[in-house]
């Protein structure tokens, strides 16, 4: 009696273990190469001694930070691939896909470029360049710290199989508690800048922190129905 074969396909996770290796080596040398620097960053949710410190506007263009945006690309964008992989949303993913992985990253990047541009455009034309450039700052800095910290999670939930639902869930919880801490101490830093111009910020918050978001997970929705 012969026995019916299925062909074994073996998934490539070859560009996943590259790009995870890059990614810890770039934040090796950023550790090496500004080691008090990163010392202060990583105890960002413990203290806010970093943001005092690196509150000028010319370190958002800094070797550094430009260092820890590119992992924190990565990282999203790894943990967005995992999770619509574990959720099978919108329909059945693979996490060694990398086209899909490629798509997310150039998503992300092209977002938050033309959500930075919009952003200066308007802080120009409300003459709250300065803040806009401080705010976005602080935001980066706090971004980058979730993107930090959930790498390492990444890379081990992309080598293991059936990974419950209960742990991105609490990922995304905790990240959106970090997020929310950030905004408060932003509103607490810059309150006599929010308070002088008090109709700008809203206008700018809800503009530029909550419709973008809002469009996007209604358009996620509507192509996911």
């Amino acid at each position: 009696m012969i026995e019916q074969l299925h062909p074994r396909i073996i998934e490539n996770k070859d560009w996943a273990t590259l790009l995870f290796v890059l990614t810890f080596a770039i934040v090796a040398i950023t550790k090496s190469a500004y080691e008090n620097r990163f010392s202060e960053f990583t105890k960002l949710i413990f203290s806010d001694k970093y943001v005092k410190i690196y509150r000028d506007v010319s370190h958002l263009k800094s070797s550094f930070t430009v260092a820890i945006f590119f992992v924190q690309i990565v990282s999203y964008a790894f943990f967005i691939q995992l999770t619509m992989h574990i959720f099978e949303f919108p329909v059945k993913t693979e996490k060694t896909d990398w086209i899909l992985f490629t798509r997310i990253v150039t998503f992300l990047t092209y977002f938050v470029l033309v959500k930075y541009l919009i952003e200066k455009i308007i802080g120009t034309s409300f003459n709250i360049n300065e803040f806009v450039d401080l705010f976005n700052l602080q935001k980066v800095t706090y971004r980058s710290y979730i993107g930090l910290l959930i790498l390492p999670v990444n890379a081990i939930l992309f080598y293991y199989d059936d990974v419950p639902k209960l742990i991105p869930l609490t990922i995304i919880g905790l990240s959106a508690c970090i997020s929310m801490f950030s905004y408060f101490i932003s509103i607490k830093t810059y309150q006599n800048t929010i308070i002088n111009k008090l109709f700008y910020f809203i206008l700018y918050l809800c503009t530029l922190e909550i419709a973008p978001y809002y469009f996007l997970y209604y358009w996620i929705t509507k192509e996911v129905a």
